[in-house]
């Protein structure tokens, strides 16, 4: 037994050697050390969710260490994004700033810099619009929100965007305009790539007293998850256990 621990523990070593070299998060050397007794754990996680995506290049390697990332150092794509907003200063890194305190729940605070972002030349900008939205619908301010995707269509007509629709549909339905609400969930249940629109359209027409329709919409969602590729029922197995759990109310 002593060779094959002894044998971990320069695994070990080594791969904090890597850590450092290839200038990894810090957090790695502290979880490689305290792994040690452990024999070859420590270097297993840190080879599965350090090189092994690297060498892959997979979305699943990529989602996977950040993942892992997002665990052991929660904040460091949004420090990464101030320092290189300190650096430049330009539109683009205040607004994947800005993106990223909306994604750790920070919305409020990114409001400002997309203000900030959306003048002069950009301040017709569809994609920054779509983001400025997102970020005033994350805020709780889904008039807001709408207002500004209504900005967006009026100045760029040939703009589309599914995920900009779908929060077009989420507004209407936060400010309770159900009607409405309704019309583009439909709309957007025909073409969006994801469950979610089916389901939230399904969830909203339970809640109009619409139930037939809001279980036919289900049932043909789930007929259609049926057949759809594994990676599809993967990524869409929350909405689609959502959808489940719909029926059965």
């Amino acid at each position: 037994m002593i060779p094959i621990y002894s044998l971990s523990v320069l695994l070990s070593i080594g791969m904090i050697a890597h850590c450092i070299k290839t200038g990894r998060n810090r957090v790695w050397i502290w979880v490689l050390f305290f792994m040690m007794s452990m024999p070859f754990v420590g270097a297993a996680v840190y080879a599965g969710f350090e090189i092994l995506p690297e060498l892959l290049g997979t979305r699943t390697g990529r989602r996977a260490k950040r993942g892992i990332r997002d665990t052991f150092d929660p904040v460091g794509d949004l420090r990464r994004a101030e320092n290189a907003v300190k650096v430049s200063g330009d539109v683009a890194s205040r607004q994947k700033y800005a993106d990223e305190l909306v994604r750790l729940g920070r919305a409020g605070e990114a409001l400002p810099i997309y203000q900030t972002c959306l003048t002069g030349f950009f301040a017709d900008d569809p994609k920054l619009l779509l983001g400025f939205a997102q970020a005033q619908f994350a805020a709780g301010e889904p008039s807001a929100a709408r207002g500004t995707l209504d900005d967006l269509i009026r100045k760029n007509p040939e703009f589309k965007s599914p995920d900009g629709h779908l929060l077009y549909a989420r507004a209407l339905e936060a400010e309770g305009n159900t009607e409405k609400a309704l019309s583009e969930y439909s709309a957007l249940s025909q073409y969006y790539a994801g469950a979610e629109a089916s389901v939230r359209y399904a969830k909203l027409l339970n809640r109009a007293g619409q139930q037939p329709l809001a279980r036919e919409t289900l049932q043909a969602l789930l007929e259609r998850a049926k057949y759809a590729p594994a990676h599809y029922q993967r990524a869409q197995r929350e909405w689609l256990d959502e959808a489940r759990k719909e029926l059965m109310i």
